[in-house]
């Protein structure tokens, strides 16, 4: 289960780190910031998407969006979201809940610059109602994760 794999996760590599479930759903960046208490922009969304015949995922804050040339730069093709039927088994988590943590399979993890506006970022946590409170630096280091630029605000 998804959430048994982020759960899993924190308990082997930051143990007093919580992983925080609600009764609502915070599946999009507006119920998250809300169920937060947060801004809407602090929501650590992942996106999913194939370079080649790899995957990446790209963490960003909640109000941005990618922005084409600079993706484009830094990956060398143009984004490919992945469908909605391969985010789950690419990843192991639903949509709504994607997140770094606990994958599936490993994948290349990348942060946006963006998130370093902020000292708390809030991710999912593997479902639809969960998700952390984490600083994005140290979300970084915990997922091995390298800092690119490639959203738009």
């Amino acid at each position: 289960m998804s959430l048994d794999s982020v759960k899993a996760f924190f308990s082997r590599n930051a143990p007093d780190i919580n992983v925080i479930e609600l009764k609502q759903s915070t599946a999009t960046v507006a119920l998250a910031a809300e169920g937060h208490g947060v801004e809407p922009a602090q929501i650590a969304k992942t996106l999913a998407l194939r370079v080649g015949d790899d995957v990446i995922l790209i963490v960003t804050r909640g109000d941005a969006r990618l922005d084409n040339k600079k993706y484009k730069a830094r990956f060398g093709a143009k984004a490919r979201m992945l469908g909605l039927d391969e985010v789950e088994a690419e990843t192991g988590h639903p949509v709504g809940g994607v997140c770094p943590f606990g994958l599936v399979r490993p994948h290349s993890v990348y942060c946006d610059e963006s998130l370093k506006a902020f000292d708390l970022v809030v991710p999912a946590a593997g479902a639809v109602n969960a998700a952390v409170h984490i600083n994005p630096y140290r979300m970084a280091e915990l997922i091995g994760a390298e800092w690119i630029d490639v959203s738009e605000i």
